[in-house]
């Protein structure tokens, strides 16, 4: 059985703001003020790191827009992950790999605080999973840095459903961030949203666009879904964007799709998905689109 859930309620936005790619807008600190705004004011209120993000340097890019106008923290949720070291200049690992261990994900966290000029984070995710991970030990860690006050909630990303349960029976976990798209569908068949379900957690959810692929990929899939889904983006009188993220919302699981990009009108563009009614045929002709065929 899962451990009990906690009895502080805690809820992301419909929508959450990904900064992957912050380091690739070119924003100055007083714009990268203005874009949180307008992603505030548009209803986003959750901003999704991770510690490696633009060669370990995109936290503190958003950092110093909350440094600049502290009053943004209180109005937001920060997610961010943690357990995969990369090589850079400034770090020569012999190989990239992942790491659970206590030391490791503390120093990981204190660093992640330190650039988003907080004193807590709302959500770490254990980004990869790690096949040397000590469920217990890495439980252990959780509880010692929520007890702290640094970290308030804990989840994964990219784990599956046996890595996710054995590290939920030892601490609760919020949510696991997995892929899903028009062009990406394994998740619906590798139980991975049926256990978030299962769990009554609402799982995240990473390249809903498919890395822009769903715009620009040339292959017989990509065209057949694109030619479905402009179809119904048309009846529906909505952006591709818009109908992409509507699919995904779609899920019974009630998934937090994560955007990707630096443009207020693509942020636009995933919230409108929000009022966008699919039925099950329109989310069924997407699937048939990507698959080939029909239902078995």
């Amino acid at each position: 059985m899962p451990p009990e859930k906690s009895a502080h309620r805690f809820e992301l936005s419909p929508i959450v703001a990904g900064l992957w790619r912050i380091a690739d807008w070119n924003l100055s600190v007083a714009d990268r003020v203005r874009w949180i705004e307008q992603a505030l004011e548009l209803g986003i209120t959750s901003f999704d790191h991770a510690d490696i993000y633009g060669s370990y340097r995109a936290e503190s890019l958003f950092g110093d827009a909350l440094k600049a106008s502290p009053n943004l923290r209180q109005r937001m949720q920060l997610v961010t992950k943690c357990g995969i070291r990369l090589r850079t200049t400034e770090r020569d690992y012999r190989v990239n790999h992942y790491d659970t261990s206590a030391v490791y994900v503390r120093a990981q966290v204190e660093q992640s605080l330190r650039n988003l000029h907080t004193d807590r984070l709302d959500l770490v995710l254990i980004h990869r999973p790690d096949y040397l991970m000590d469920a217990a030990e890495l439980a252990d860690t959780f509880k010692t840095l929520t007890r702290e006050g640094k970290v308030a909630h804990w989840g994964v990303s990219n784990h599956n459903t046996h890595q996710f349960a054995l590290l939920h029976q030892h601490h609760p976990l919020m949510t696991n961030q997995i892929e899903l798209s028009p062009l990406q569908m394994s998740a619906l068949d590798d139980g991975t949203l049926d256990q978030q379900q299962q769990f009554g957690l609402r799982p995240m959810i990473w390249s809903p666009l498919a890395g822009g692929r769903l715009f620009n990929e040339a292959d017989e899939q990509a065209d057949r879904v694109r030619s479905e889904m402009s179809a119904i983006a048309a009846r529906h009188n909505v952006s591709l964007t818009t109908l992409a993220f509507a699919w995904i919302l779609r899920h019974p699981s009630r998934p937090h799709p994560i955007t990707g990009t630096g443009r207020i009108d693509g942020l636009r563009d995933a919230v409108a998905a929000l009022d966008v009614e699919l039925d099950a045929q329109d989310w069924y002709a997407i699937w048939v689109a990507n698959e080939g065929h029909g239902v078995p």
